[in-house]
């Protein structure tokens, strides 16, 4: 078991540490095909290992100053609800309509991300400059300013990540990364680093959500995994100074295809 476990939980680690997100989508298939869990199980045990992961994943972001720890905490805390509420509706889904729809998903994040990687290559090509910080908040009162549309995009897209996460057991992060750039404009670097706060808040507040629920949980599969995948965003922080993202995020999104065609293959062929 450990033979699996370990390389797998490695990879995941890699990807959360180098993209700040997309690399936890992995965690439920493979907990499910390679590790042998339930879906359920698998989604409640995937919010352990991603919620210490990116908890411990931070640390090198933080010494770095790619983090913004109170607006990350912010932003994971109006998810909260959306958390809660995902949680809640994971429990009515049967196992396979489970997966089906989380290769959807896969496939939805694999095309996030080659847009993402395509827009930050046609910028590189026509020399345009990263978007500039945020030097004023969104809400003031005295006086009362407010940029109603960069409140709006984070308060949807927090609760939308808060959904994800407590439906799905993922961390949201593909998400997270473009809203932290879009709404509170912050770099890239940053926004990558600010975003495993808000995952680590958001995987804290689902997994609470969920306890109560009849999940067995296989802690010996856990616990090896989140060391692995906790060694690996260490080595990702360190990657990311010195492999191109792009490259990264090629290899990682034709992985991710080829993962969420698998599992919609043994997901929908009991459903046909």
């Amino acid at each position: 078991m450990l033979a699996l476990t370990l390389p797998i939980g490695l990879v995941v680690g890699i990807t959360l540490g180098a993209l700040g997100g997309g690399g936890s989508i992995l965690t439920v298939p493979a907990l499910v095909y390679l590790l042998g869990l339930d879906p359920r199980s698998a989604t409640t045990g995937s919010l352990i290992i991603v919620g210490i992961t990116t908890l411990i994943g931070m640390l090198p972001h933080l010494r770095a100053d790619r983090i913004r720890l109170g607006q990350g905490t912010v932003f994971g805390l109006l998810g909260v609800g959306g958390a809660f509420a995902g949680s809640l509706l994971s429990t009515s889904v049967p196992p396979n309509v489970l997966l089906a729809a989380f290769a959807a998903l896969m496939l939805v994040v694999s095309a996030v991300m080659t847009r993402r990687r395509r827009a930050a290559a046609r910028n590189e090509t026509a020399g345009r400059s990263q978007v500039e910080a945020r030097t004023t908040p969104m809400v003031s009162l005295r006086p009362f300013r407010c940029d109603c549309r960069a409140v709006g995009v984070l308060l949807l897209t927090a609760t939308a990540v808060g959904l994800l996460t407590g439906f799905f057991g993922v961390g949201g992060g593909f998400v997270v990364v473009p809203a932290l750039v879009l709404a509170l404009r912050l770099p890239m670097p940053v926004a990558v680093g600010t975003s495993l706060v808000v995952i680590t808040v958001n995987s804290a507040s689902a997994l609470l959500s969920r306890l109560g629920q009849d999940v067995t949980l296989d802690w010996g599969v856990i616990a090896s995994f989140t060391a692995a995948a906790v060694l690996g965003s260490l080595l990702g922080a360190r990657i990311t100074t010195r492999v191109k993202p792009a490259r990264l995020s090629l290899a990682f999104t034709v992985l991710l295809v080829l993962v969420a065609l698998y599992t919609a293959a043994r997901s929908l062929a009991p459903l046909l």
